[in-house]
């Protein structure tokens, strides 16, 4: 099965396709590390992702196809989080899932407000020495510093001013995607603004009700 996880900056589709993927076995493809990862060689790319704005659509479609040709070539389970973002990027996934026999089974969208975002992002900690990640209000350390030690900083991306920003960009291109997505049949919304637990519970019920309804 092929799944899509779309959502809002701080909505948390991180935390929860990690733990999806986990659970069913999938492929885990996240383009926000595909981003970071060309923003460490690419200037230019660098200060897109700084400043909250995203790679361009056909631009962001090539990376992604070109990895999973390197990496997943069966191109079968895996779970997509934060792409497709644009209906042309949607189009263009599928059509090359297609050609290789398969498709995209179920886009979940995880929803939250724009002010739910702000506050969650805005509070986000990232640990310069291992990479673990917190929040301030959901998920704090429980010193000033990393459980390894790391210093814990704030990325650039994360401030309120880049999370407007980012946010804006979501609401702009993406709502039009979910429309588009909504009248095929694909996707089923989720409350993103709920506990950790109890969000992946609904996703996890909702994915095994398609793994039945495609067996």
């Amino acid at each position: 099965m092929n799944i899509v996880l779309l959502g809002a900056p701080g909505s948390g589709k991180g935390t929860q396709a990690e733990r999806v993927a986990k659970k069913f076995g999938l492929y885990h493809l996240q383009t926000g590390a595909i981003a970071r990862n060309l923003a460490s060689r690419d200037a230019r790319i660098k200060d897109m992702v700084e400043s909250g704005k995203l790679i361009p659509e056909e631009e962001m479609t090539m990376y992604v196809l070109d990895l999973l040709k390197e990496e997943k070539r069966d191109m079968s389970n895996i779970l997509f989080e934060g792409y497709p973002r644009f209906i042309s990027q949607y189009e263009a996934l599928a059509n090359f899932l297609k050609s290789k026999g398969d498709d995209i089974d179920l886009v979940i969208s995880l929803e939250i407000s724009e002010a739910e975002a702000i506050r969650r992002i805005s509070s986000r900690r990232i640990c310069e020495k291992c990479g673990e990640v917190y929040n301030l209000v959901t998920n704090p350390p429980k010193g000033e510093r990393c459980k390894c030690g790391g210093t814990l900083v704030q990325r650039k991306d994360d401030d309120s001013e880049a999370v407007k920003v980012r946010f804006e960009y979501y609401k702009s291109n993406t709502k039009e995607l979910i429309d588009y997505v909504d009248g095929k049949g694909k996707l089923t919304r989720v409350d993103g603004e709920r506990e950790i637990d109890v969000i992946f519970e609904e996703i996890t019920k909702k994915i095994e009700k398609k793994e039945m309804e495609n067996a």
